[in-house]
């Protein structure tokens, strides 16, 4: 598989490219909805503030849940077709907001799509594991996570009209649009070919099903759970710096979209440039590391704005948005390297299944954990995250080796075999 080389997040013509634009359909609804939610929702509909943050935290962590069922799915069925009926399910549950008129049916739509959401991103990855091949799986991700951004940033763009508009019918139109770009996604998915799990005749059916033996698989999810620590940076930027900057910094509050502008333009056109060498498990640790260490260099920058005035605040602000940004881009892909390098072959979907909910369980302690840390110490909670940040990462190549140690997992990450010591050459002699 080739490597996209231009500036455009766009991959040349195939099937990657088929994918990036079903992704860029999917995530341009995902702007509408995330940028015109919070307004449709209270608005509109009339809910209170309280309940629908209520609402979506515990949508957000029931459909955890359906991480690993889905994703272990997907390793026995085609993740396109799979992927693609997740899709149709999703633009209806998507158009049922229409419906919502109380807090109980708030909840339900809430739960619904949150749970095909969460399952939905386990399948993906199964999919893009299929599509991208074992060389190539890596690149795909981080190709796709550029053209996610440059999706989320124009559907975000397009709900600015309902929401100057502020009209019933415009935040309507806002909802259909959103389940219009899932059908759009699903249409897309069914023209690439069919992935059926590879056949095997003759085999038993394993014994441990491929959830159950990613759940226990301790040392897999020791490095993923590490990568999920730092996965606590995205809270960082959309909830920390806004409410930082505008309390503990002279900077102006326009400012909070300068940032968010900055990371999303420096992810479409940097994301595939940074991913290059997390291909495998061991160079993925090794980027894992730098990505822990940039992220504790930008968090002290971000703590080294305060009480600034607005001039200097801002500019501090910018940079440690481009520092930050670099760090997430080399965690995002080694991520993605150590979670598709680790995993059993033939559980691809669930080993990444369980992976997104260690990291969807980060995102949900996330917001209270960090505004307490941060906001309540300040400069302390800012060094404390920066020691966290340091301290997993350096950890994680050492992680990774334990977790490779094991015959199957060197054999797949192109690891010569380990050469036995003197004494177990001696032990070995005196067998014989």
């Amino acid at each position: 598989m080739t490597v996209h080389r231009r500036w455009s997040p766009l991959p040349p013509p195939g099937r990657l490219r088929t994918l990036a634009l079903a992704t860029l359909a999917n995530t341009a609804g995902s702007g509408l909805w995330l940028a015109g939610a919070p307004l449709y929702l209270t608005r509109d509909v009339g809910l209170s503030p309280a309940s629908v943050g209520l609402g979506l935290t515990l949508a957000g962590l029931l459909g955890l849940t359906a991480a690993v069922p889905l994703g272990g799915l997907a390793d026995r069925r085609d993740p396109r077709t799979l992927r693609a009926l997740l899709q149709l399910l999703q633009a209806a549950v998507a158009g049922a907001y229409l419906l919502v008129g109380s807090f109980p049916v708030f909840l339900v739509v809430a739960v619904l799509d949150a749970l095909l959401t969460t399952g939905n991103l386990a399948v993906r990855a199964a999919l893009v594991a299929a599509v991208g091949g074992p060389e190539g799986r890596v690149p795909a991700f981080a190709t796709l996570r550029a053209v996610a951004n440059l999706g989320i940033a124009l559907g975000a763009g397009l709900a600015g009209f309902a929401l100057a508009a502020d009209t019933h019918l415009a935040y309507q139109v806002l909802v259909v649009g959103n389940a219009i770009t899932y059908l759009v996604s699903a249409a897309l998915l069914m023209r690439l070919p069919g992935y059926p799990p590879p056949a095997t005749p003759g085999r038993a059916r394993p014994a441990t099903p491929g959830r159950a033996r990613a759940l226990r698989d301790l040392p897999f999810l020791a490095v993923s759970g590490a990568s999920a620590v730092l996965a606590l940076h995205a809270t960082v930027l959309t909830l920390v710096v806004p409410l930082w900057t505008v309390s503990r910094t002279g900077a102006p509050p326009a400012v909070v979209s300068a940032v968010l502008l900055v990371n999303t333009s420096l992810t479409v056109l940097l994301a595939v440039r940074l991913a290059r060498g997390s291909d495998t498990a061991v160079p993925a640790a090794a980027a894992m590391r730098r990505a822990g260490l940039v992220l504790a260099v930008a968090m002290l920058l971000y703590a080294a704005t305060t009480g600034m005035p607005a001039g200097p605040a801002t500019g501090l602000l910018l940079l440690a948005t481009v520092v930050y940004t670099v760090g997430d881009l080399w965690h995002g892909t080694a991520g993605a390297g150590l979670a598709y390098g680790l995993a059993a072959p033939e559980s691809i979907g669930a080993y990444q299944g369980v992976d997104g909910l260690l990291a969807g369980l980060a995102r949900a302690a996330g917001p209270a954990l960090l505004t307490w840390a941060i906001l309540a110490d300040g400069v302390a909670g800012w060094c404390a995250l920066a020691l966290l940040f340091a301290l997993v990462g350096l950890g994680v190549p050492t992680l990774t080796r334990r977790a490779l140690a094991g015959g199957a997992r060197r054999a797949a990450s192109g690891l010569p075999a380990p050469v036995p010591g003197a004494a177990a050459r001696r032990r070995a002699a005196g067998r014989h």
